[in-house]
């Protein structure tokens, strides 16, 4: 199976660079144009599945592409939730007084989904739900947390390692499930 992993396109102005998770927030302007261009891209692509995150952002990302119609929205393709601290910025953060002394222990400190339920979610939607139909070639619209999620489950990796691997909005990451190869085109 081909799957085309698309990170939603850019996000509101006031809350780029921020610690997201499950705010529902929509598309800038910009966005809304990299939306368009990308439903372009992907016109005659021929998906035998469309799924989305449940997310305003992921929501208006997909809505220029035709397959938007048919498609699945799902809570499971959420970014991970960071309780008190969606909507801040790092900085914001550690104002709080919350140190950061590694990644690992960073993404715990914050309130909100444990890291060990987001992986598990992540890991239920793709190993359960998608990867078991007989679709030659899917669109999944999502959050860069949710693709790297997948990369460290597929190649038995750190969180740490993955998240360093830069997603812009708007990118996408075609993964082969035969070959278990990523490549990730930025637009």
């Amino acid at each position: 199976m081909r799957v085309v992993l698309l990170r939603h396109a850019e996000v509101q102005e006031e809350y780029i660079g921020k610690y997201n998770g499950h705010n529902d927030i929509g598309l800038s302007k910009k966005g809304t144009e990299e939306a368009k261009k990308l439903a372009r891209r992907f016109e005659h692509e021929g998906f035998d599945a469309t799924y989305c995150s449940d997310l305003r952002r992921a929501r208006e990302t997909l809505a220029p592409f035709s397959q938007a119609e048919n498609a699945y929205y799902s809570e499971k393709l959420r970014e991970k939730s960071w309780g008190v601290h969606e909507g801040l910025s790092f900085e914001e953060i550690t104002a709080q007084g919350i140190i950061y002394e590694d990644f690992a222990q960073w993404i715990e400190a914050l309130d909100g989904e444990s890291v060990a339920a987001y992986m598990q979610r992540v890991e239920e939607f793709f190993f359960n739900e998608l990867f078991s139909k007989e679709y030659d070639n899917a669109l999944v619209i999502t959050h860069a947390g949710v693709i790297r999620v997948l990369m460290a489950l597929v190649q038995n990796v750190s969180l740490e390692k993955t998240f360093a691997v830069r997603l812009p909005y708007g990118s996408y990451t075609v993964y082969d499930t035969d070959l278990q190869t990523f490549s990730t085109i930025k637009t």
